[in-house]
């Protein structure tokens, strides 16, 4: 059987090194991951106790409408509920939006490097992909706009970006929005919102009223700790989320999903906490690096890109060794760097000392 021609040039998605894996591997009792960008502190303890009851009824399907789900976000965002559209994790979100909107013929225009699956989506669907590198972890926003041509269906905006955590500030998105054509759909990935702090970043959803070809995404993986239950959102004019929802499967998100993330919601305080001591831990970590001379760039969210005198490959297998598994930059399609999850406490105290014995350690020939 002949599948889609593209297909032939691409690669399935490779996931990071699992915690089990390198216990075997390296006869390791403790493995800390600070890789995918999970919640070190868990998820809600609320959640925990309501897991059993939630777990009854599998042999039902779900609520295809989330609707539940569904009001309470909309209560919550001031928006119509019929401007949402659920996902199996915000990334569907993403393949949705792909298969809605893009065809051959057609093209779709992606920061470098960014969350990859919006490449990977399109590419499947036969459009082409403009890739416009980074300003020193920044969306190059000009040169996005001078790409975008008639041929142009979708933009991606990743903020905080993945993998610099670089947000896209309230002026920049505003400029953007004011000279991006109407006709072309403008998608904001806010997977790590929760963890801003900057005074100066966009209320994205206030905005769709103002700009009807943008939709934003939000996700329960991240801050809220759900990363294994599978449910994200996106918010979007009714036109467009209704466009969206017939390419949307119809119980594509469980019943187990929807519940959790709705106690998620109401577990503010799991939520308070668990920001303020990443977003705690990570400024001291900034500080770790400062002492150790090494550059980073200037995260929102809940990691932070290393730069390195050596490959991002190199301290990933040593630091494996050590019993932590960081993301190599050559895997993120950003050489001479890892980026880093922001964890515990002392397990950041411990990488940094990790870290510093590997510097001391590094002769003339292995730093690049």
């Amino acid at each position: 059987m002949k599948a889609k021609e593209v297909l032939n040039q691409m690669k399935p998605y490779k996931p990071g090194k699992q915690i089990e894996d390198v216990k075997k591997e390296y006869g390791l009792n403790r493995i800390i991951k600070l890789a995918s960008n999970e919640n070190p502190f868990g998820f809600s303890d609320k959640v925990k106790q309501a897991l059993p009851n939630l777990s009854t009824n599998l042999e039902l399907y779900p609520d295809g409408y989330a609707t539940e789900l569904r009001e309470r976000l909309a209560e919550i965002h001031s928006i119509d509920k019929d401007q949402l559209i659920f996902g199996c994790g915000s990334d569907e979100v993403v393949d949705i939006i792909c298969r809605t909107y893009l065809e051959p013929g057609n093209n779709t225009i992606i920061a470098e490097p960014t969350f990859p699956q919006y490449k990977h989506n399109a590419l499947i669907q036969g459009a082409l992909v403009k890739e416009i590198p980074l300003q020193n972890g920044y969306h190059n926003l000009q040169a996005m706009l001078e790409a975008i041509d008639s041929d142009t269906k979708v933009v991606w905006l990743c903020t905080p970006n993945n993998p610099t955590g670089c947000l896209i500030n309230d002026v920049s998105l505003h400029y953007f929005m004011k000279n991006c054509p109407e006709n072309v759909l403008v998608v904001v990935d806010e997977a790590y919102y929760e963890y801003v702090t900057t005074s100066d970043a966009p209320e994205s959803i206030n905005l769709i009223k103002q700009y009807p070809n943008l939709i934003v995404l939000r996700t329960f993986s991240k801050a809220y700790g759900l990363a294994g239950l599978r449910i994200g959102y996106g918010v979007a004019s009714e036109s467009v989320a209704n466009l969206l929802n017939i390419t949307r499967g119809p119980f594509n998100t469980t019943r187990v999903a929807q519940q959790a993330a709705l106690i998620a919601l109401e577990d503010t305080e799991f939520l308070q906490n668990s920001v303020d001591t990443t977003n705690k831990n990570k400024q001291q970590f900034f500080s770790y690096l400062d002492d150790l001379g090494l550059k980073y760039y200037d995260s929102e969210a809940n990691f932070v890109f290393v730069k390195l005198p050596t490959t991002g490959d190199a301290l990933f297998e040593h630091l494996l060794k050590k019993g932590f598994i960081v993301r190599s930059g050559e895997a993120l399609g950003h050489p001479k760097g890892v980026r880093i999850t922001i964890g515990e406490q002392e397990d950041m105290n411990e990488l940094r000392d990790l870290l510093a014995a590997y510097l001391s350690s590094l002769s003339k020939e292995e730093q690049i």
